[in-house]
């Protein structure tokens, strides 16, 4: 919960002031009380005062001042939505390396499973393109409301080439942002395990990201262990680490988030999280009404209930 004018919470401090006043009151009133009435007299009074009924009033009170302070203070409460119009851009990487079987049963073939359930995620309106690269964008399908273009895609690449990240990164902004620059909420969600050792720079493309306000979010996948056999009977086989790193500087460079997943399972929990996200906004509700009518409810209680019980208010 957040409030528009916190200022207003600073009333909340009548609450012990006024429970301060009360006590005092009443230890006033003692002071100047018989010293010895009529024993029958004071089992009666004793037992009449400590009913709890009698406090009810000032409860109601001081809970009226709680409620409208907020009131005043306009709370407004957080929820997720499903957003009205945006694009994403799902960049693959399917070179070489992503024929390990470190992640079961191969990185890419885990890719694709972990693709298709982040589209899974995204509402019917997000506009969804797709770029498979190795040596370079060698698959694209630009931003559209057909998911399943995305996902033909996706399900089409075979491991093979160099990474050529920059390359895709740069034709994926190109892609959403349109001629003149203007474009509706968009993202990049890219997925490499390798170097970027092909194309262009992609710091400046990160960098160029996020001056058009467009994030990358990163998912490194892959083990340190990860190795391509050799397709030479005794040669030794490549070992084939991801690069987190790189990852994490070009989500750092442009505004997301990176991520390392290292298993199937964890792929595909971070992009069904990837895609809850990127499908929804979070907005801000005013219940200011809310605490209005309850304070003003508790101020009534109050009332009456000190007519009815002659329980006197601070």
């Amino acid at each position: 919960m957040s409030f528009a004018s916190p200022l207003w919470l600073a009333a909340l401090a009548l609450i012990p002031i006024a429970i301060a006043a009360q006590i005092a009151a009443r230890r006033r009133a003692r002071r100047y009380a018989v010293r010895f009435p009529a024993v029958s007299t004071l089992r009666l009074a004793a037992a009449a005062g400590s009913s709890w009924l009698r406090h009810l009033p000032v409860i109601f009170v001081l809970a009226a001042i709680a409620a409208l302070a907020f009131a005043l203070a306009r709370p407004r409460v957080s929820y997720s939505a499903a957003v009205d119009k945006a694009s994403v851009m799902l960049v693959t990487d399917h070179s070489g390396s992503m024929a390990a079987t470190d992640v079961q049963p191969t990185r890419l073939a885990a890719a694709e499973r972990a693709a298709n359930t982040f589209i899974d995620q995204l509402p019917s309106n997000v506009l969804v393109g797709a770029i498979a690269f190795s040596d370079s964008p060698d698959a694209v399908q630009g931003p559209v409301s057909n998911h399943n273009a995305a996902r033909t895609i996706i399900n089409g690449q075979t491991a093979s080439g160099a990474t050529a990240t920059g390359d895709a990164l740069q034709l994926a902004l190109q892609l959403l942002r349109g001629a003149d620059k203007k474009h509706p909420p968009s993202a990049i969600v890219l997925l490499s395990d390798g170097a970027a050792n092909a194309g262009v720079d992609v710091g400046t493309v990160a960098r160029e990201a996020a001056q058009d306000k467009i994030p990358i979010d990163t998912v490194a996948l892959g083990t340190p262990n990860g190795v391509l056999p050799s397709p030479a009977p005794f040669a030794p086989a490549t070992a084939v680490p991801p690069d987190p790193e790189l990852m994490q500087e070009i989500a750092q460079l442009s505004g997301g988030r990176s991520f390392n997943a290292q298993t199937a399972d964890e792929l595909s929990s971070i992009y069904k999280q990837l895609g809850h996200q990127l499908g929804s906004v979070t907005r801000k509700r005013d219940v200011t009404a809310v605490f209005a009518i309850g304070g003003l409810a508790f101020l009534l209680l109050g009332a009456a209930g000190s007519t009815r019980f002659s329980g006197r208010l601070p």
